[in-house]
């Protein structure tokens, strides 16, 4: 379908807003997000590997392949998401996810390097996927990013949000990275991967805050239709996204390396979450406007405008 432009957004009256939640995350992905995985030292890293044990290697081979073939994921079924705000005309916020899919392949590039370098990890580590991992990331994060092609509306839009930005990014990835960081961190391990880590953790802090202001955005535009939307799809995906934490340590029995329990990963997920939903719910009785001029929580600090 041919489209015909009217004109720019730039050169009119409205300009940019400088003020707008995604400007604010596309300023501080600017100064923050263009660190270069190839620039980080892993010959350190190679050292600690070689001194664990068994086990250990295990688990943190399991959790790096865990986050490698999620940031693959996202970084291939972002781009509808992306093409669904562009033709909406919002050019603030496609501004901002040009740096989102930016971060998402470079953290594959960082974990591939990781696997490469450090582990020699180089045959099939797809046994490490267990049947919740391949429901979230083989089935419902393609399908629901990829209806977008077919179905631009508001609903789909908060399906595909809820799937990327609160279960994959605010569930998954954000609470596997604060464990995997805190492990490395309190026995002076990996410090180039600690040193990435800190990294993704400060990248993945923007997509989780646009993720909640794209969705918070919806149900002030469109009301309470796409806000039951929201509420289907976390009942339908969070079941299986803590089943995924549970069972990438059931094979360790109760004597998980490094110390680590199931709890210390649900709890912290569940805390994040809960605090990310009850931001949401305030949308149900803001105008547009007021969620336009919203401060956006990113670094684990509120983006100053």
């Amino acid at each position: 379908m041919m489209m015909i432009r009217e004109g720019f957004q730039t050169t009119s009256a409205r300009g940019l807003r400088p003020s707008h939640p995604a400007m604010r995350l596309w300023r501080k992905a600017k100064k923050l997000g263009t660190w270069d995985p190839a620039d980080i030292d892993f010959s350190a890293d190679r050292h600690d590997w070689l001194k664990m044990n068994d086990r250990e290697r295990d688990l943190l081979l399991r959790l790096t392949t865990i986050f490698q073939s999620g940031e693959e994921a996202v970084t291939l079924d972002l781009l509808p998401l992306i093409n669904v705000i562009a033709l909406e005309g919002r050019l603030e916020e496609e501004m901002y996810l040009t740096s989102f899919l930016f971060e998402e392949a470079k953290h594959v590039d960082g974990f591939r390097r990781f696997l490469d370098e450090v582990c020699h990890a180089h045959e099939d580590l797809s046994r490490f996927e267990t049947p919740s991992y391949a429901k979230i990331f083989h089935d419902e994060l393609p399908r629901s990013l990829g209806r977008l092609r077919d179905d631009p509306s508001a609903e789909a839009q908060a399906e595909a949000s809820v799937t990327y930005n609160l279960v994959v990014e605010g569930i998954l990835a954000e609470t596997g990275y604060h464990g995997y960081y805190t492990v490395l961190e309190e026995r002076n391990l990996m410090p180039g991967m600690r040193q990435m880590v800190s990294y993704l953790k400060r990248d993945e802090s923007r997509h989780i805050a646009y993720g909640v202001f794209l969705l918070s955005r919806l149900v002030a535009e469109h009301g309470e239709g796409v806000w039951q939307v929201i509420e289907s799809r976390i009942n339908e995906l969070l079941q299986p996204a803590l089943s995924i934490i549970f069972e990438a340590f059931a094979c360790y029995g109760d004597d998980v390396p490094f110390g680590l329990t199931v709890d210390q990963f649900s709890t912290f997920a569940m805390s994040q979450f809960q605090h990310r939903l009850e931001r949401m719910m305030r949308a149900r009785s803001q105008t547009l406007e007021e969620i336009l001029e919203t401060e956006v929580e990113s670094e684990g600090v509120l983006v100053e405008v």
